[in-house]
């Protein structure tokens, strides 16, 4: 299991900075986000600034793109970093596609499988000079000229890794991904029910296994160095969790716990305005615990190497103002020592 870094709204300036640092601490992978920040320029600084870290996004906004101009950006970036980069894309939520982006909105799953299905085709037609023919239902892309073709990338396409909750994005992941991302309020049983046997039954119905698949969690996490900054965190993952079990799409993870009591609170606390005030009172103790790790340092390594050691292929550690790599330091050796 790799131990990954992953920045929150970081600034592409800050990313170029911490790559080094990243790596010499002995991270494996540099994850971004795309949430105040565009990922590939941070990554593309990153790139230069490190010669062993893999580069990531986790996640950058599929339907904020075409698959042309994404596969352009993924191409290059693979390119950049001497084949170290890894493409994770995720839908977004409606709202924010069409009103945040402007973009186009319908059947997410079925649009996301062309999405990524549209992808290998570009990278197919440079690696090969081929003909462009891709026909989908929400994408047609039949047009490339050697004018526009980059040709072949030395280093291959880079793995794509796909973002997803619910059962029919999970199956477009395990159909057409390299990996999938699991979502930040996932638990194990959640993944052992109903994550990993849809992912097995896409994966054995296009003739794959799991056996070359990845698959990458990022836990929220609350910990801290002093008392002051152990609370905080507390306070802040209870807000997170309450927030993101809020979305209707996402609560089915919560029905797998027998949560629905918790689910019905949550949508009317979130219906009345009233969510951020109130979760701390609504989030108890034994519900922050299932959902995400707390505790000092190698209390929370424990929690991960037992929770997930043995069902995921990479892990890093979700915390909104957690982007300091130094201050992870104690649960990644931790971590190591207990992979021993």
């Amino acid at each position: 299991m790799r131990v990954d870094f992953h920045t929150i709204s970081v600034s592409p300036t800050r990313i170029a900075e911490i790559a080094a640092e990243v790596e010499d601490i002995g991270y494996d992978s540099l994850w971004t986000s795309e949430i105040q920040y565009d990922p590939f320029i941070g990554l593309a600084l990153a790139a230069q600034r490190s010669s062993t870290l893999a580069l990531r996004t986790g996640l950058a906004v599929a339907f904020a793109r075409n698959p042309m101009t994404m596969a352009i950006l993924a191409n290059d970036l693979q390119t950049l970093s001497g084949g170290r980069f890894s493409l994770g894309i995720g839908s977004q939520i409606k709202a924010h596609i069409t009103r945040r982006f402007s973009m186009p909105w319908s059947q997410p799953a079925a649009r996301m499988r062309e999405y990524v299905l549209a992808m290998r085709a570009i990278w197919e037609s440079w690696a090969t000079g081929g003909r462009l023919r891709f026909r989908g239902e929400f994408y047609r892309h039949t047009l490339m000229v050697p004018f526009f073709n980059p040709g072949p990338n030395e280093f291959g396409p880079p793995p794509v890794l796909l973002a997803g909750v619910g059962e029919r994005m999970t199956a477009v992941a395990g159909e057409t991904a390299d990996g999938f991302l699991a979502h930040i309020i996932t638990t194990r049983k959640f993944l052992q029910d109903f994550t990993l046997p849809i992912l097995s039954k896409a994966r054995a119905e296009v003739g794959r296994s799991m056996d070359d698949f990845e698959i990458h969690i990022t836990p929220i996490v609350a910990t801290g160095r002093t008392e002051e900054e152990y609370r905080s965190a507390v306070d802040h993952a209870k807000q997170q969790l309450a927030f993101y079990a809020a979305i209707p799409s996402y609560t089915h993870v919560l029905e797998t716990h027998g949560l629905e009591d918790l689910r019905d609170d949550l949508h009317r606390l979130s219906a009345e305005g009233r969510l951020a005030e109130e979760a701390a009172a609504v989030i108890d103790d034994g519900v922050l615990d299932t959902f995400t790790l707390v505790g000092e340092h190698k209390e929370v390594a424990a929690k991960l190497h037992q929770r997930f050691g043995d069902l995921v292929t990479s892990m890093s550690f979700y915390q909104l103002h957690g982007s300091e790599p130094e201050n992870w330091r104690p649960i990644l050796a931790e971590l190591r020592r207990l992979q021993q």
